[in-house]
């Protein structure tokens, strides 16, 4: 999204208190994006959102999972987000809005008091099932240039949309899935969900009626689109034998 106010940058002392600052209307709206309790304040954004089941919720309870070496693994301060969530429903069955990036003004060293013609920002949305990306996309703007005063003209522009899907447990597949993990680390897996966008994904479920099989063997550490990125031999080797012993269940089922 893109906040224009004057035509060109401004001097702050000579102009400052005369026009709208982009870079404070654009900082307003967003911060109005998620409210004291990490709701998302968009209007309808959470209608259509599945609830999780009581199963679902009783088996991630009984995972060996401690907030405080999460907050500490990822070097913050305290953990937030939706209340009456855990973490890790929150990170797994809950949607979100991230601001990626924002850019506006003058940042490079010493001091330029500039009052400037542009901000702008990248904003994401990890959707859930039910949710219709097309219908947030739109809620998301109407709510943008609700917040945007006549001071300023506003811009919103949709990169790329991906709908959101949920496998059944139940499937074949899954199944299969969840008895070669055993082999391959020893562990009987829990089922869960997680964010990270495959667009394909949803196409062979729309298009194809087509369930796909994601298994995963990366760790939290492994600071993924972060410098350092990593892959644990451990993982490797484990997933190695998973993948082994999935293609072989998979070949005496097609059978």
């Amino acid at each position: 999204m893109k906040v224009t106010g004057p035509a060109y940058d401004l001097h702050s002392g000579l102009f400052g208190g005369t026009v709208a600052n982009p870079a404070n209307v654009l900082s307003r709206i967003l911060g109005a994006l998620i409210d004291d309790n990490g709701r998302v304040t968009i209007e309808g954004f959470y209608d259509d959102v599945i609830k999780l089941t009581p199963d679902e919720r009783a088996a991630w309870a009984q995972l060996p999972f401690d907030d405080d070496a999460y907050r500490n693994e990822i070097g913050a301060a305290q953990l937030f987000g939706e209340k009456d969530y855990t973490t890790l429903e929150r990170k797994w069955a809950r949607p979100t809005c991230d601001i990626n990036g924002l850019t506006s003004g003058y940042q490079g060293p010493g001091a330029k008091t500039v009052l400037p013609a542009i901000a702008s920002a990248k904003v994401s949305m990890r959707l859930v099932p039910n949710q219709d990306p097309e219908k947030i996309a739109a809620a998301f703007e109407r709510h943008i240039r609700q917040q945007a005063p006549e001071s300023v003209r506003v811009e919103v522009i949709t990169h790329s949309t991906t709908g959101p899907v949920l496998v059944p447990h139940q499937s074949p597949g899954v199944q299969l899935a969840a008895e070669a993990l055993q082999i391959g680390f020893g562990v009987k897996p829990t089922f869960m969900r997680e964010g990270g966008s495959i667009p394909v994904v949803s196409l062979f479920k729309t298009e194809l009626n087509v369930d796909t099989l994601l298994i995963g063997f990366g760790l939290p550490d492994d600071h993924v689109h972060s410098p350092n990125e990593k892959f644990d031999l451990d993982a490797l080797h484990g997933g190695t034998r998973t993948a082994a012993a999935l293609y072989l269940k998979l070949s005496k089922l097609s059978a």
